[in-house]
Formats: C-alpha cells, sequence, structure tokens
C-alpha cells in the first residue's frame, strides 16, 4: 500500500501547520462537548505561540502529505502527573484533521511517540481523552486499560477525563 503521509519529528516552521491542526481538530473534535465560546475564540496566532515554545521542549511528531501540508502531530515524553506509579510515558497530544482519520496516520504518529519514550528507557505509558471524545476508542483499540477518570475545567465546564495506559508499550503495534 502507498501511503499518502509520512511521519517526521516537527521542527520550529511547523508551528503555524501545528496550531492549524490544533485549532480545527479542537473545533470538530470537541463541538457539543466544549463550550462553543471557548472553541470560537480559539486562535491560530496564539496556538502558533504556544506550539514554537514546545517544539524546543518536547518530542512532536507531524504527519504530512506529499504537498508538505500538516494533517496531524502528536507530543509526548515522561509522564507528568506523577500520580500514576507504573507509567513513565505520556501520549501529551495527538490531533488529527478529521477528514485524515482512519487512515493509519493516527496510529503511526501514536508509534513516533512511542519509539520516543523507548528511546527514553522507559517502557510504559498513559494518555488523557476526554470521556466524551469518541476518539477513546482509539486507544481501547491501540491496546490501552482505562486506569483512571479525573474531572477537568474547561471554560467553566466540568468534564470527565479517562486515563488509559499500557503497562508495556512494546505491545502497541
Amino acid at each position: 500500500m502507498d501511503k499518502n503521509f509520512k511521519i517526521r519529528k516537527a521542527t520550529e516552521s511547523d508551528a503555524k501547520g501545528i496550531a492549524k491542526v490544533h485549532v480545527d481538530s479542537w473545533r470538530t473534535t470537541y463541538a457539543n462537548i466544549v463550550p462553543d465560546e471557548y472553541l470560537m475564540d480559539l486562535s491560530y496566532e496564539n496556538r502558533e505561540l504556544l506550539w514554537r515554545k514546545n517544539i524546543s521542549n518536547d518530542a512532536i511528531f507531524v504527519a504530512e502529505n506529499n504537498e508538505g501540508d500538516i494533517l496531524g502531530f502528536s507530543s509526548g515524553g515522561k509522564e507528568r502527573s506523577g500520580k500514576y506509579i507504573g507509567f513513565e510515558g505520556e501520549l501529551y497530544a495527538i490531533y488529527l484533521l478529521k477528514e485524515y482519520q482512519g487512515q493509519g496516520i493516527g496510529r503511526a504518529l501514536v508509534t513516533a511517540i512511542v519509539e520516543e519514550i523507548k528511546g527514553m528507557g522507559l517502557c510504559s505509558m498513559l494518555v488523557l481523552v476526554l470521556k466524551d471524545n469518541s476518539s477513546r476508542r482509539f486507544y481501547e483499540a491501540l491496546g490501552g486499560k482505562k486506569i483512571d477518570t479525573v474531572e477537568i475545567l474547561i471554560a467553566g465546564k466540568k468534564l470527565a477525563e479517562l486515563v488509559y495506559g499500557w503497562e508495556d508499550i512494546r505491545t502497541i503495534q
């Protein structure tokens, strides 16, 4: 099968494309979950600044098509909360434009982060996903086990977030 995308490590020049995917995918994925005002207030410019900073600090990968357009991205590294003993790595974020979902790109973006985490000498990982986000089934399909539910506040709205974990990331394919 000929892939119409490639995965590569992000560079600072990717910040604008990452920001566009971030905002656009939030607006499609979280419609009817996160308050509309919050989604409408998201700005490409603010997200671009955020990602410019993050690219120099975190492991970030982009999926791009043959024309060089960014279709999605993932980021990850060491687990940030310290609350989950036995889970050392974390998939911080993965976003993919809606029209490119279901084509193996998300799986490839996760694999890039898994390889990065393994390269840090870590062998387990977790990810947090909004309970109402249907993409949670993607993590279940990758073998993630629900280990916790936490409550977060977005734009004044209480939302449940599921924590999925993999005790051995070598099992993710």
